[in-house]
């Protein structure tokens, strides 16, 4: 994510100097001593060699220019003098530098010779108590550009404790702790900055968070990528970043997660909830994880949920076998009320988990609901699945508080992060 351009001189380049009245009344001439000008107390010869330069440098002839501000460096005695000095030369070398930017926008560009005044603003007792924030952001940018994180994340930190107002600045201590290998401290640190962005009511950007996913993900922090892809499907929620995000975690070669068959089957019914399913391929694997499962009337909604979208064509004859398949054994799957009533005298639970399922396949979310309470509470269960199961049961009902009770109650990984996803989900929901 690109924050700070290579160089960008344009809103930091006037040092003020330019607008110092370099003329000295007379009788402070007469007194051959320091003289005022603009406020300053310069030396005889720092102030004739400052008025030379002065209009040549306003003039943009930055050729000329330079001998001339030498000279008022070579003059310089006083703080007030060195000062001087040191505002004309970053004007002038940044000027340069600008210059030969516009000409040329794609040439190498060599910010070395604007630390040196740089250093010297930042240090000198004349400089106004105004600009000393922007030269210490300057500098720091400065260092950044050159790859000097930790000098340029002392020097972020300074202008943000001075209080320079500038919306790339936080960002740029986040990238400066980040490339200093502090990538928990930068993560605090973004998420801070996210966090009153959005309390003032300016919604973080996108960028941000992918940023984020990034950093932690090319780290190998999957705890860290995990929450930040939460946030980030939270804040924008569309249904390309569900799937990407899904898919990402634990779909596709190499994912964050390896699950397996029937933590997958409740990853598809995310994609379904959040409507990310994006094409054929999804719908028909989803539909084959429902089938292998023993769930026909879900492979059979789900083929004609694709179908009905256009997502799987019209002509696909594997779906079409797919979903006749899966109709004919959902007609002979019948009543479960035989089944619910075996599962709720058995010694455990199993068998209220496996008649919740066929309940949540038909689309009755209560009864599913109600026997996997049945199973959890009689035991011998995958509990983590299980309270997996009865919070997505109860999201279909727009029960959100139950949901989130039970998504809360799954512990370990991965059906805990698969949760998480289950809660960030619901929590965009009216």
């Amino acid at each position: 994510m690109k924050i700070i351009p290579k160089l960008a001189l344009a809103a930091v380049l006037a040092t003020g100097v330019g607008g110092v009245a370099l003329t000295a009344p007379a009788v402070a001439q007469k007194k051959g001593k320091e003289q005022e000008a603009g406020g300053l107390k310069l030396s005889p010869e720092a102030l004739k060699a400052a008025q030379a330069a002065q209009p040549v440098l306003q003039q943009k002839n930055y050729a000329a220019a330079d001998p001339l501000v030498s000279a008022v460096e070579a003059a310089a005695k006083t703080e007030d003098d060195k000062y001087i000095a040191a505002a004309m030369r970053y004007e002038l070398e940044s000027g340069k530098l600008f210059a030969a930017q516009q000409a040329n926008p794609n040439a190498p560009i060599d910010e070395a010779p604007l630390a040196k005044p740089l250093d010297v603003l930042i240090a000198s007792p004349s400089t106004p108590v105004t600009d000393k924030p922007r030269y210490v952001y300057r500098r720091g940018a400065l260092a950044y550009n050159g790859k000097q994180y930790p000098i340029a994340l002392k020097y972020f930190e300074q202008a943000q404790q001075l209080g320079y107002n500038d919306p790339n600045l936080p960002l740029l201590i986040v990238k400066a702790k980040m490339e200093t290998g502090d990538v928990a401290g930068a993560n605090a640190a973004l998420a801070t900055t996210i966090d009153q962005m959005n309390a003032s009511g300016q919604k973080a950007p996108e960028d941000y968070y992918k940023y984020a996913i990034g950093r932690a993900n090319k780290s190998k922090m999957v705890p860290e990528t995990l929450t930040w892809m939460r946030k980030w499907i939270v804040a924008y929620p569309t249904p390309q970043n569900w799937r990407n995000a899904l898919v990402i975690y634990g779909l596709q070669p190499g994912s964050l997660a390896t699950l397996d068959k029937n933590q997958k089957l409740d990853l598809f019914r995310l994609m379904r909830a959040s409507k990310s399913l994006a094409d054929q391929n999804d719908y028909m694997e989803y539909a084959q994880y429902a089938t292998d499962k023993g769930l026909p009337a879900e492979a059979e909604a789900v083929l004609k949920e694709g179908m009905a979208t256009g997502k799987i064509p019209a002509g696909n004859a594997t779906a079409k076998a797919m979903l006749t398949a899966a109709a004919a054994k959902s007609r002979q799957e019948g009543s479960l009320a035989p089944t619910e009533a075996r599962a709720k005298s058995a010694g455990d639970g199993k068998l209220a988990a496996l008649t919740a399922e066929a309940y949540y396949g038909q689309g009755n979310y209560a009864k599913a609901a109600e026997l996997y309470r049945t199973a959890l509470q009689k035991g011998g269960v995958d509990a983590g699945e299980v309270n997996t199961r009865l919070g997505i049961a109860l999201a279909a009902q727009g029960d959100k508080a139950g949901a989130t009770a039970a998504f809360d109650a799954v512990k370990g990984a991965p059906r805990a992060d698969l949760a998480g996803f289950w809660k960030a989900w619901l929590s965009t929901q009216a």
